[in-house]
């Protein structure tokens, strides 16, 4: 790096620290209503068998291209939603037809690489969790977003669900009171169809436990400090795509939060659940997330990613009732859609980049936790409330 280089990013680090990272953000400005945003896919394995047809009904979106390592799903994806573009390397795909968003639905070990190579390209990027490997690579990533002028989003989008938005009120407008506690859970018994979800990079915290992470984390406010438990109970798996396999990242996680307002809350994911709803969630009506005050307590009913709604009861009504049941206006593979819809309309979404990244730092710091038996800090911090 030369001299002028280093006063650049000296300049645009005081910048940001004086004017605050939401003002450094490109202000997504609205286009003319009939414009679309041209969509880049890639990855086109079990998760796109979701995004791709919620992409294809969006009034908003002009699917483009997808890209693949394996030509012949991208072939298949291609063909199946009448995408007029296909590749097999994200260079290709860079140099290929022009979009606006890349949608980054890749194993979690490639984003934080193939989320820069966008964004020096000059795309906006929507990623699947997480968007980077590491809280510094993803801090990097969205301080490389500012200096191009592009936006970075990452999954999960639970915060745009009714449920999330009922539960945010009641707790902003005090209705269970001062909140104490809180718990929230998820997990089955893992994937099978690729290896990635158990090698070094993947885990349950960033597959599964990251839902309720972000749940709490929006809900509750920013986390200051961690305390976590994590280890391997099913030290080898087979999967489809590589036969039998040691199993190196965590499939078994507890993670205790204290939050900036007082609350303490508590998260347990893992890939050795039994769970008679399986890996879909269908017919799962029981609460997954729940949450004391002073003066009430809220239940979430189904998964934060596919939920159905919200039991409360409180001092003014002990018997409580069940409210937000608008079960299905809300899917986890809604972001991409979303931001879209944001980058037509210029409004800014509820989903936010600093929110991933803060979730992100929590998964680090569960992970240090774990290996120096120690209670750590978090630095990061967002927007709050959410809603």
């Amino acid at each position: 790096m030369n001299l002028a280089e280093s006063i650049s990013r000296q300049t645009f680090l005081q910048q940001i620290g004086t004017l605050g990272l939401a003002a450094a953000l490109v202000p997504l400005q609205a286009m003319n209503q009939n414009r679309k945003i041209r969509v880049g896919l890639i990855g086109c394995g079990s998760v796109s068998g979701m995004y791709l047809p919620h992409l294809s009904k969006s009034p908003h979106v002009q699917l483009v291209s997808v890209c693949d390592i394996k030509p012949d799903r991208a072939r298949a994806a291609a063909d199946k939603y009448k995408v007029p573009n296909q590749y097999a390397h994200i260079d290709q795909m860079l140099a290929g037809a022009a979009f606006d968003l890349l949608v980054n639905l890749t194993n979690m070990q490639e984003h934080g690489r193939l989320n820069r190579l966008a964004i020096m390209a000059g795309k906006h990027v929507w990623s699947e969790k997480p968007m980077a490997n590491t809280y510094q690579e993803g801090r990097a990533l969205l301080d490389l977003a500012i200096q191009k002028k592009v936006r970075i989003w990452g999954a999960p989008a639970v915060v745009n669900s009714p449920q999330f938005a009922f539960m945010a009120k009641a707790i902003n407008e005090g209705k269970i009171g001062k909140v104490a506690a809180a718990h929230a859970h998820y997990g089955h018994l893992g994937p099978t169809w690729s290896a990635f979800f158990y090698e070094q990079g993947g885990g349950s915290l960033p597959d599964l436990g990251v839902y309720n992470l972000a749940t709490l984390s929006g809900l509750l406010g920013p986390v200051k400090s961690v305390v976590a438990m994590t280890n391997v109970l099913t030290t080898e798996r087979q999967v489809d795509d590589k036969g039998k396999i040691k199993v190196e990242a965590e499939d078994n996680a507890m993670v205790l939060m204290q939050h900036a307002s007082g609350a303490l809350s508590h998260v347990q994911c893992g890939f050795n659940y039994f769970d008679p709803y399986g890996h879909e969630g269908s017919g799962q009506e029981k609460p997954t997330i729940s949450i004391v005050g002073t003066r009430g307590a809220m239940h979430l009913i189904g998964y934060d990613w596919k939920p159905f709604g919200v039991d409360m009861a409180t001092l003014d009504d002990e018997k409580g009732k069940r409210y937000a049941t608008d079960a299905g206006s809300y899917v986890w593979e809604q972001g991409a859609s979303v931001i879209a819809e944001s980058l037509v309309t210029g409004s800014e979404p509820l989903i936010a980049a600093e929110h991933a990244l803060h979730v992100l730092e929590i998964i680090e710091a569960a992970r240090k936790s774990q290996a120096t038996g120690q209670r750590i800090n978090l630095s990061s911090t967002f927007k709050w409330p959410v809603v």
